[in-house]
């Protein structure tokens, strides 16, 4: 299976989706544990949830899972958030801190998952930003992802439903920033929170250049917010995702239509 599929459109928006894989080659699979073989930490539905919804936007969407390789995670190992729990550049654990191997990778393993793995999904990213930036003047880069709403290992209480991580106004444009803020702060019945426990993991800190007009947006939605039950199977919620899709094109529609003032070819 081919690390990483692209779809190549002709908007200033590329969708990142780095989490939405499940591929596991046989060989690393005989080596996890049962907890492992859940795949529990994977971005369910994420892929489907974002389909369609902006005519013309490029995705560049891992097939592996992260439990293979993190693809949001900095090659070199450096930790995204020093001092609190997290999960490396290969998970050890899970998100609940729980062991996912019978048998660890060793260091030689990972060297040759993040050649196999990891650089090829972030060559096809990086070949897909500067494309569109070509293009239109400017790259937006929005980094699909989601995560269970409760889990101690690592984060006290709820996880509000719309989680916007620009590392602290670092990554994007100032008014990019604030429309997604603006726009997540009126969807009604949601809640959310703009640069808190999630800031935006290496891929929109990495790839995140205002100045040389490419810019990113990290979004971490609750998983309660389409969901089911954030629990296996972690079925989709039909009507749940409905609305949600609802809220999600309307963050699109709006990066797209701000493109054009802020470095748009004419």
């Amino acid at each position: 299976m081919t690390p990483v599929e692209v779809q190549s459109g002709d908007s200033p928006i590329v969708l990142g989706l780095p989490h939405t894989g499940t591929y596991v080659p046989e060989d690393i699979f005989e080596r996890m544990n049962e907890n492992g073989r859940t795949l529990r930490d994977t971005d369910w539905h994420i892929h489907t949830l974002y389909d369609g919804l902006l005519d013309g936007a490029t995705t560049v969407r891992a097939t592996f899972h992260r439990y293979v390789i993190d693809a949001n995670r900095d090659p070199e190992g450096v930790s995204l958030y020093p001092g609190q729990n997290t999960t490396g550049l290969v998970p050890l654990t899970d998100f609940d801190g729980q062991s996912i191997w019978s048998q660890p990778p060793t260091d030689a393993e990972i060297e040759t998952r993040c050649a196999n793995f990891h650089a090829p999904y972030h060559a096809a990213l990086e070949q897909e930003l500067q494309r569109v930036r070509e293009k239109h003047g400017i790259a937006i880069l929005y980094d699909c992802h989601s995560i269970r709403s409760q889990i101690p290992f690592l984060f006290e209480g709820v996880l509000p439903d719309f989680n916007i991580g620009t590392n602290e106004g670092q990554t994007c444009a100032r008014r990019l920033q604030d429309a997604v803020w603006q726009l997540c702060q009126q969807a009604q019945g949601y809640t959310c929170v703009l640069n808190g426990r999630f800031k935006g993991g290496w891929t929109t800190r990495h790839y995140g250049r205002p100045a040389d007009n490419i810019h990113a947006i990290q979004m971490e939605l609750a998983q309660s917010t389409h969901l089911k039950t954030e629990a296996l199977p972690f079925d989709c919620d039909v009507q749940k995702a409905a609305d949600l899709r609802a809220q999600l094109q309307k963050i699109l529609d709006s990066l797209a239509e701000l493109a054009p003032q802020l470095g748009a070819k004419s």
